[in-house]
């Protein structure tokens, strides 16, 4: 018989290297970068700036105030992200996959393979292609164009996050596909064909039995896609670079610039980077909030 002290030990053993992991790796940067924030740390003496000295929140409060209003931009540029994502992505993923699921269209490993094809192709591969393709005066977009108007010139959209929008949409929707489709693939098929022979229409079956089941499958995905809208950062970087004006920078483009371009400025790109966090808690609690109220049960 196993005692109660080589219990405690063997859990211990076994849960020790992963907590060390995790303190290491996780909680103590997250800590460090939050204490960092509230410092006037920009290098320290090697770059000739003075000792490190407790500010505050003097970071944040510039953050929120300074004149060119980029948090504010960069911040609406990550919630149209976000707003894609949740209300774009998701709901056309779900719609390929029940297609495909259901077969209504012909071809579906071909169009499985297809839609999937861009999240194979690196981001700062699909950047480059875009930008040639549309944000370039001598692009084939504007080539094309100048073959019908030979007088056309040159110009970038009038809501620049546009391009970046559509590629987004483009890239990624595939992935919440293939999520959706292995787990409609789960659903017990004598369900639907029960429903099926009781007269149950497609749009019934959809309604009451597909997403119902699949409720917590999309919490899961809103999670990932506003977790993975708050930190775009390579895509738009190859494609924009913020520009121009600084319409197109987001978030994590802002916290970046703040870090590593021109005079150094860590406590602002940490309270960027902390503020960025506390969104995305926010934004998690509200998703979680909305499926409890309206969501049905797997």
């Amino acid at each position: 018989m196993t005692s109660a002290r080589e219990k405690k030990f063997s859990y211990a053993v076994l849960v020790i290297p992963a907590l060390a992991i995790y303190l290491s790796v996780m909680a103590f940067p997250t800590v460090f970068s939050v204490l960092l924030s509230l410092t006037n740390y920009r290098g320290g003496p090697i770059f000739g700036n003075p000792a490190v000295r407790f500010v505050g929140f003097d970071s944040y409060v510039w953050m929120f105030t300074e004149p060119t209003r980029a948090f504010f931009t960069s911040l609406r540029n990550n919630m149209l992200i976000v707003a894609m994502s949740v209300f774009g992505q998701i709901p056309l993923g779900f719609a390929l996959a029940y297609l495909l699921s259901r077969k209504l269209v012909k071809g579906v490993s071909l169009f499985q393979a297809m839609i999937f094809l861009p999240n194979v192709i690196s981001p700062v591969i699909v950047g480059i292609l875009f930008q040639n393709f549309y944000l370039a005066p001598h692009s084939l977009y504007w080539e094309v164009i100048r073959f019908f108007n030979p007088e056309a010139q040159f110009s970038l959209p009038a809501v620049p996050m546009l391009p970046v929008l559509v590629v987004m949409l483009w890239m990624y929707t595939g992935f919440y596909m293939i999520i959706f489709l292995a787990n409609i693939q789960r659903i017990d098929p004598s369900v639907i064909e029960a429903a099926s022979i009781d007269g149950a229409k497609e749009r019934q079956i959809f309604m009451r039995i597909i997403l119902p089941a699949l409720s917590g499958v999309v919490v899961t995905c809103a999670i990932l896609a506003i977790s993975g809208s708050l930190r775009s950062f390579d895509l738009i970087w190859v494609m924009t670079r913020g520009g121009p004006a600084g319409q197109t920078r987001v978030l994590s483009l802002y916290m970046f610039e703040s870090a590593f371009q021109g005079a150094p400025n860590f406590p602002l790109a940490n309270a960027i980077s902390t503020v960025m966090v506390l969104i995305s808690f926010v934004l998690i609690i509200i998703t979680r909030a909305v499926e409890k109220v309206f969501g049905g049960k797997e």
